[in-house]
């Protein structure tokens, strides 16, 4: 741990959740059950930067069944989860899309899956519904060795975004 300073609330709170309360926040933030437990075993941590630390040496370590139950959390673009206010908040760019373009993502969200057997994954927080169809154009094209390894960057940019929002909250 690198810090001396008193933790944010929202990370004192998750230092000391039960271990089950715990683990629950955690794969709220990334499916991935291994990913999960690594950062379960580490606290207490002193500060927001030891947990995303952690976190990125965590998604760096996932063996390939382990980031395909990460991915396996993610809906595809454009289709956020019903009720679900982190995907929609995450999805934001596709909210006001045209339905020429929602209806070309569909096509293009299929093909990448057709190719790559999982999801297209992107960190979609802040991007619009033409950069989001203009990644996964480009990204089609890649070896799925080159693909697996932008979705392991990809996640990492999400679960530090999740997790901030985690640190940051104030009340339980």
């Amino acid at each position: 741990m690198t810090s001396t300073s008193t933790p944010p609330p929202g990370l004192a709170r998750f230092n000391v959740l039960e271990e089950d309360a715990a683990l629950a926040v955690l794969l709220e933030a990334c499916a991935s059950t291994a990913w999960a437990r690594r950062l379960l075993a580490a606290r207490p941590y002193a500060g927001p930067e030891d947990l995303y630390s952690a976190s990125d040496a965590a998604m760096a370590e996932l063996a390939e069944g382990d980031l395909a139950e990460a991915m396996a959390g993610h809906p595809p673009i454009g289709r956020p989860k019903p009720g679900d206010p982190t995907s929609a908040r995450e999805q934001r760019g596709m909210a006001g899309a045209s339905e020429e373009l929602r209806a070309e993502m569909l096509d293009l969200n299929l093909a990448y899956q057709e190719r790559f057997g999982h999801v297209f994954l992107i960190c979609a927080t802040g991007r619009t519904g033409e950069q989001m169809r203009d990644a996964v154009k480009e990204r089609i094209g890649n070896s799925p060795e080159r693909e697996r390894e932008i979705v392991r960057v990809e996640l990492g940019k999400i679960n530090r975004i999740r997790l901030a929002k985690l640190v940051e909250e104030e009340t339980a």
